[in-house]
């Protein structure tokens, strides 16, 4: 996998999480990301707009780091790359998938929360692995009690993450960077509101700047 892209991942601090159910609102909220100072998306396989949305952000914003979220095929995973998705993440640890991606060269970020999922990661050099849903698997004290082990290993906790406690996540050592959906909420985007977002993603990049230094 890309150092390069993880490095990136980690100075933003912050992956919007975004799910996109029509294709029209994909380049005023990639405008509105990237002017808010957060070019990256995580865009979610789970709506019918996905592959046009991210393709959309891809050509539109190609400054923009945009992966596919909620990835549970192969098939997907080659449709999201097809359209310009740069990293697929899955919610759980799907070997088929993450074989496949890596066998093609292709970022991934599998879901683990047990011992055993992140020792199948580390098993095939994976460095960043997604952790979710974070709140309700235990948080930063199960992030911290599964990094002890491995070493070198970082966590993208994902799932009930907000201003409230993103300090408590970004402030781990073993956390690269946090999944979220709260400056991107799906009403803001079905309702246009761009401008909201955009102040929102200012914040949320104040906000991860302020914590990290």
């Amino acid at each position: 996998m890309s150092r390069e892209m993880e490095q990136k991942i980690e100075e933003l601090g912050i992956v919007p999480v975004v799910v996109l159910k029509d294709a029209k609102d994909a380049e005023p909220l990639a405008r509105a990301l990237c002017e808010g100072g957060l070019p990256c998306a995580e865009v979610t396989f789970r709506t019918a707009a996905a592959a046009d949305s991210i393709r959309i952000m891809a050509e539109k914003y190609p400054q923009m780091l945009i992966g596919a979220g909620t990835v549970l095929t192969t098939e997907q995973v080659d449709r999201a790359v097809d359209v310009g998705a740069k990293f697929i993440v899955s919610p759980g640890f799907d070997p088929e998938i993450v074989d496949y991606c890596i066998e093609k060269e292709i970022p991934v970020f599998p879901g683990c929360i047990t011992p055993s999922e992140v020792a199948q990661a580390v098993k095939r050099g994976l460095r960043v692995v997604k952790f979710f849903p974070a709140e309700q698997f235990g948080g930063v004290a199960a992030i911290k009690a599964l990094s002890a082990p491995y070493a070198g290993l970082k966590f993208m906790p994902t799932g009930g993450i907000s201003t409230a406690n993103l300090e408590k996540y970004l402030g781990c050592s073993a956390v690269t960077a946090c999944g979220g959906s709260w400056m991107v909420k799906g009403n803001l985007i079905e309702e246009g509101k761009f401008d909201e977002i955009r102040k929102l993603t200012e914040d949320a990049v104040k906000l991860a700047s302020d914590i990290r230094g």
